[in-house]
């Protein structure tokens, strides 16, 4: 029980680093008005997949602390980095429940069944993200950040959002499927019948 733990720990870290790469190196910024800025990303594709692999809570952690990490050693997005920790916790604890209490993915034989929820957890944690980032976004710049753009910037910031969940459904479903082999083999990922209960 202790090596799984500090196995779910440790991995949480890689993917708090590959969140932090992903979303710091390999965005595409837009600037807005006020000095304001959206991007588009694949930073939630790794808090999906870390969900999906580790659960909500270990996933959700590591998309949340390494985006969190991104925002704070940028001088734009550094005052939405409590935001950005709480949604990203968020999309991961969503996807976990849909992928692990709902749709018991690691209990799944059928690779058909296992498709579909790992669509449904990621469509289902992004959803989440499409409807609140702005939505959190657009009152913290109004009410906390005092921002008076905050109703322009609403709909890049809805487009923005919109784009990124789309790209993020994708990619993390497809290396998701992909790695579920390789994960099975390591033990990452339990089948029924192996040494420990789901």
């Amino acid at each position: 029980m202790k090596h799984d733990k500090l196995m779910k720990v440790v991995l949480t870290g890689v993917f708090a680093a590959l969140s932090y790469v992903v979303f710091t190196f390999l965005q595409i910024k837009i600037t807005l008005p006020g000095g304001d800025a959206t991007s588009i990303h694949l930073g939630n594709a790794v808090c999906v997949l870390g969900a999906l692999i580790l659960g909500g809570l270990y996933g959700g952690l590591g998309g949340a602390i390494g985006m969190t990490i991104g925002d704070l050693f940028d001088p734009v997005y550094i005052v939405y980095a409590p935001k950005t920790f709480i949604l990203k916790l968020c999309i991961g604890l969503i996807t976990g429940f849909i992928a692990h209490r709902i749709g018991k993915i690691n209990s799944q034989k059928d690779k058909g069944q296992i498709l579909k929820w790992t669509i449904l957890a990621a469509v289902g944690g992004l959803l989440f993200n499409v409807i609140f980032d702005p939505l959190v976004g657009y009152f913290y710049k109004l009410l906390i950040l005092g921002k008076p753009a905050a109703e322009l910037v609403l709909a890049w910031n809805v487009a923005s959002t919109s784009i990124n969940a789309v790209t993020s459904t994708i990619v993390s479903v497809i290396v998701y499927m992909a790695l579920r082999p390789a994960l099975l083999k390591s033990g990452i990922v339990e089948m029924p019948g192996m040494n420990k209960a789901e």
